[in-house]
């Protein structure tokens, strides 16, 4: 393996990154995780709890003045949210749908395995990002369809060149409201869970613009997930 100038290989990198988290094979291992934490948005507080299985199963439900929201939700055959005018569920569209797919394999990390996906790599160099020294990594990973016109798929990660953890991860923001400006999440605070590390402190937005704060409360491996969740509410 070819060494950079920088002391690093792209793959040295990520390799570190799984090993001071918890180990590649371990990683391998994971069935599923399930976050509890606490959001904020316009002032107000709300719970949250996330649900990702290795099989693609997934689902975020948002508990707001007593009523639960789900957004994100995949049965393995159909992706749907509910609406927040309407509190009706809905079916994403094909086009969404399609988009969602391809990352169904990105469980436990879009880096997991990245050459099998198709993915690609690339150190850019170093950074310094938030007062830290960091990696800054390029992740190509395959075209997403917008408006029916395919468009690359790229995220930009900041990894700590101490801990080789990453605390920035930022992409551009391909439709709605703020279409393309830079979307930008900022980890922190990683703490030990089952022998793996996961960051517990997110803020997420658009970089040098609004953003909300994301605090984790408790992080569960391989929970058990009642299959009824994940399933669209006929009827609703």
């Amino acid at each position: 393996m070819a060494i950079t100038a920088m002391g690093q290989t792209a793959d040295e990198i990520i390799a570190n990154y799984f090993e001071n988290t918890g180990g590649y094979e371990n990683w391998g291992k994971l069935k599923g995780i399930k976050i509890l934490a606490k959001a904020q948005q316009q002032g107000l507080e709300f719970p949250l709890e996330i649900v990702q299985m290795s099989d693609g199963k997934q689902y975020t439900k948002i508990t707001f003045q007593g009523q639960e929201l789900f957004q994100g939700v995949f049965d393995g055959t159909t992706l749907w949210n509910h609406n927040f005018q309407t509190m009706k569920a809905e079916k994403a569209d094909e086009e969404n749908l399609n988009n969602f797919k391809l990352n169904l394999n990105d469980f436990p990390d879009s880096f997991y395995d990245y050459k099998k996906k198709g993915y690609t790599i690339e150190l850019v160099g170093k950074e310094t990002v938030e007062g830290t020294e960091t990696f800054k990594i390029k992740l190509v990973k395959e075209p997403l369809t917008v408006d029916g016109q395919k468009v690359e798929d790229i995220s930009y990660y900041y990894f700590d060149t101490e801990n080789f953890v990453p605390i920035v991860q930022e992409n551009e923001i391909r439709s709605g409201p703020s279409k393309g400006a830079i979307g930008q999440a900022i980890l922190s605070d990683y703490q030990e869970v089952n022998g793996f590390y996961f960051p517990f402190t997110m803020t997420q937005g658009i970089k040098d613009g609004p953003s909300s704060p994301l605090t984790i409360e408790a992080i569960e491996i391989n929970p058990e997930v009642d299959e009824k969740v994940f399933k669209f509410p006929e009827g609703n």
